[in-house]
């Protein structure tokens, strides 16, 4: 098994890193990105999950599985354009929960499930 940092405000705080490799997967924590908008947050959230895959030696195209959870549903529409580049001809079994988030300021959390390579 091995564990993957981002240094994140929240890793220390709560007692979880954001991906762990095990079992033949790359689990990546639910993931919060910086911005205004939730497309803003959207990506960055993306830019710090294809971090941690690639430490993991795992992409996108590897991912399996991905929960979004949104406060606001109406939101998740903008991101479909984004989310669809980010998977392209690989896209994951998905599910949208609208649900409270760790703090108001944050739109979007993204959680997946990767192969590991």
């Amino acid at each position: 098994m091995r564990r993957i940092s981002s240094g994140g405000v929240y890793e220390p705080k709560i007692g979880y890193c954001r991906a762990v490799v095990a079992g033949g997967f790359v689990h990546v924590a639910g993931t919060v990105g910086q911005g205004e908008t939730v497309v803003e947050q959207c990506r960055s959230a993306l830019e710090i999950i294809g971090k941690a895959l690639a430490e993991a030696g795992s992409s996108f195209a590897d991912v399996v599985r991905v929960n979004y959870y949104l406060p606001d549903r109406a939101e998740f529409e903008p991101c479909w354009p984004l989310l669809a580049e980010t998977f392209g001809a690989n896209p994951p079994a998905a599910t949208m929960i609208e649900c409270g988030l760790i703090d108001e300021k944050y739109r979007i959390e993204i959680e997946m499930t990767a192969l590991a390579r």
